[in-house]
């Protein structure tokens, strides 16, 4: 080997080596392969993980939103992060959604609101009141301010 060091954004080894045998000089690229714990469903199924499912409900639910490209890839990073750091070899997609809840509601709190309409079935417009109460008393005054308005003031 000739010479080893970090590439892309940290996340592969590049290696400068040498053939022993003619001399002649290439590059290998290492990357770590990541073992993602099996998702298991409500109804007991088990599935892999699919980084492209979270990422297109995620991106439904911010959908004409004003939350940029690479701030849902952050939030896809850091999900995908903390199911590299589960114990378990299964997860179940509840937990899953609920750290998806979290990331969304640190975003905008309208995609927030959109994907807990789905992911908590809601039935009526008292499921919406009620998430948008404990919203509102949930977020710190600082992240209220880098947030739109869910509902206008005054109602």
């Amino acid at each position: 080997m000739v010479d080893s060091r970090l590439g892309g954004e940290g996340d592969s080894v590049r290696r400068r080596r040498e053939c022993l045998e003619c001399k002649e000089r290439f590059t290998t690229y290492e990357t770590v392969e990541l073992s993602l714990p099996r998702v298991v469903k409500s109804d007991g199924s088990r599935q892999p993980f699919l980084e492209e499912k979270l990422r297109a409900g995620m991106a439904r639910a911010l959908e004409k939103r004003p939350v940029g490209a690479d701030d849902l890839e952050r939030a896809v990073s850091r999900i995908k992060k903390r199911l590299i750091a589960h114990p378990e070899r299964e997860i179940a997609s509840r937990t899953i959604g609920e750290w998806v809840m979290d990331e969304l509601r640190g975003l905008d709190q309208v995609a927030y609101v959109r994907f807990a309409s789905v992911y908590r079935k809601f039935q009526d417009l008292q499921d919406f009141r009620d998430e948008v109460e404990r919203l509102q008393h949930t977020l710190s005054p600082e992240e209220r301010k880098q947030q739109l308005p869910l509902l206008p003031e005054g109602r």
